[in-house]
């Protein structure tokens, strides 16, 4: 060996060992550098050979360093790719956030985005920065006739993951806030202190081809871009700058305990065990239904209540394919859930009478998200359900309860629902965004007439104008990627335009015969990096 050699093979072994671990799973180096130095005669096959056993040992040593693992391949938090580029994808799988820090075994990965939103409305919807789709108002109305303007950095984001490895299983912890919680009255007077509040909360663990998810996170009836989705990088809740997001799109984030099974082969089953409502509309979602007179209304979720009683948790599954048609990426996913309600009728006195009545919901929807051309994808969801539409944003009641039958007790009758997205998003250009969707959630009808004249239930000849038939959104946006540094970070321009309206089950005399707001938003982003 030349006096040239014990350098260069420190240098080789520098520079393996300060590759992945994992790339000496079979005690392998770098084969073309060291095919190089052979051919150039620096090199014999002794030397190899004393350099595989150098860097194996190495590399044994080095291991528990590196114990850490991220939890799937993904988009980045500054990626621009047709399938995640506008909604902010506040995960960070690649190691290479500045942030990053490692405590023992664990990587943790501070991630967020500061906002600046501005937003215009043409009539007073009266909802802050998140639209309520089933309320825009009548032009009959003060608020039919008022545009509002709003500014807010409610929408700014703060978030943690940690990655670890456990026993060969691969472990995240996931929390993220916002400051869209529950705001005091006086919150634009003044100080305009807006609430933090939980949007996300859980922990993940993967080994071999089993995933088990405990926590708050986004429903299983939230569509996929890819596989079942873990992180927000992976979902479709569109590319909207709106809080609310599009009209129809069926979603949730809420406490679950969830198993996935990656079948491999692009095949993906997941299933979910997740909080219930008893929800018959009211407050920023779906009209309420018309209740009978002396029904206990501590029973349901009115848009007031938080306690109200459930029998049991829903249940969802999804089954999920991935595959390359043309190269090009393709997603397609179908999703159930199964709902229980329950009501009780009492009547006190000397013969006191109980009674409990049930009903089942059901839902069921076909996702999709199909790369067309290059940087250019076609997206839809179509949803169907009947008493399941609390997960459509909560734009439909899920049951009614119909008045007192012949052994005088309450009972349910479930309500359908469905709703529909297709759009489409374009990579224009390597810092350009272009999309487009339009929309559509459709809300059935069941009511009873009461004995002494009138009715009860959602829909029926001269229901309050609240009560939605149908709820139609076009939307065009755009998100521009100002400039961005893998250590600095990212500044973006967001922008949506969205024409909504509103059509009820009644209209009166006379009456406006739907409600209607065009809505403009504007919203300066900071990303960390």
């Amino acid at each position: 060996m030349t006096q040239k050699t014990p350098l260069i093979l420190t240098l080789t072994a520098a520079i393996c060992l300060l590759l992945p671990a994992s790339m000496f799973a079979e005690q392998d180096i770098n084969a073309a550098l060291i095919n190089l130095l052979v051919k150039k005669g620096i090199l014999t096959a002794d030397d190899v050979a004393s350099l595989k056993r150098e860097v194996s040992q190495q590399a044994t040593m080095s291991a528990p360093a590196s114990t850490s693992a991220p939890i799937a391949a993904a988009p980045t938090q500054n990626s621009e790719n047709a399938r995640d580029a506008s909604k902010v994808v506040v995960d960070r799988r690649d190691g290479a956030s500045p942030l990053s820090f490692s405590i023992g075994s664990a990587d943790f990965t501070p991630f967020g985005f500061v906002d600046m939103m501005g937003v215009y409305r043409s009539t007073d919807v009266g909802s802050g920065i998140s639209t309520n789709f089933s309320g825009i108002p009548y032009s009959n109305t003060n608020a039919g006739r008022l545009s509002e303007t709003r500014f807010s950095a409610q929408n700014s984001r703060l978030g943690l993951r940690v990655d670890s490895t456990v026993n060969d299983a691969k472990v995240l912890g996931y929390v993220e806030t916002d400051f869209l919680g529950n705001a005091a009255n006086t919150l634009n007077v003044t100080s305009n202190a807006a609430t933090l509040r939980m949007r996300l909360y859980f922990a993940d663990i993967k080994r071999d081809n089993w995933e088990f998810l405990a926590g708050q996170a986004w429903s299983l009836m939230t569509p996929d871009r890819t596989g079942i989705a873990v992180v927000p990088g992976d979902l479709f809740y569109t590319m909207d700058t709106d809080i609310a997001y599009q009209a129809g799109l069926v979603w949730a984030r809420q406490p679950q305990v969830r198993l996935v099974y990656h079948a491999g082969g692009g095949l993906t089953a997941g299933l979910s065990l997740e909080n219930p409502d008893q929800y018959i509309g009211g407050a920023n979602g779906a009209a309420a239904v018309t209740l009978p007179s002396g029904f206990n209304t501590a029973e349901i979720d009115n848009g007031t209540a938080t306690t109200s009683p459930n029998r049991a948790p829903d249940v969802v599954a999804k089954v999920a394919y991935d595959t390359k048609v043309g190269g090009l990426p393709w997603h397609a996913e179908v999703a159930g859930v199964y709902r229980s309600f329950e009501i009780n009728t009492y009547t006190g006195g000397l013969s006191p009478q109980s009674h409990n009545d049930f009903a089942s919901g059901t839902g069921g929807s076909f996702n999709f998200d199909l790369g067309v051309a290059k940087d250019l994808s076609l997206v839809g969801t179509a949803y169907v359900s009947d008493g399941g539409g609390r997960y459509i944003f909560g734009q439909s009641p899920d049951f009614v309860v119909n008045p007192l039958n012949s052994s005088g007790a309450y009972t349910i009758s479930t309500l359908k629902s469905q709703s529909y997205i297709a759009g489409l998003e374009w990579k224009a250009a390597e810092k350009t965004m272009l999309y487009g969707y339009a929309s559509t959630v459709e809300i059935g009808r069941q009511y009873d007439a009461l004995t002494g004249g009138g009715f009860v239930g959602y829909g029926y000849s001269g229901s309050p104008s609240s009560q939605n038939k149908t709820i139609n959104e076009l939307t065009l946006g755009t998100t521009q990627t100002l400039w961005k540094d893998k250590n600095h970070g990212a500044l973006q321009l967001l922008g949506q335009l969205s024409y909504l309206e509103r059509i009820p089950w009644f209209v009166a005399p006379g009456a406006p015969s739907k409600a209607d707001a065009t809505m403009l938003f504007l919203d300066l982003r900071y990303i960390f990096p």
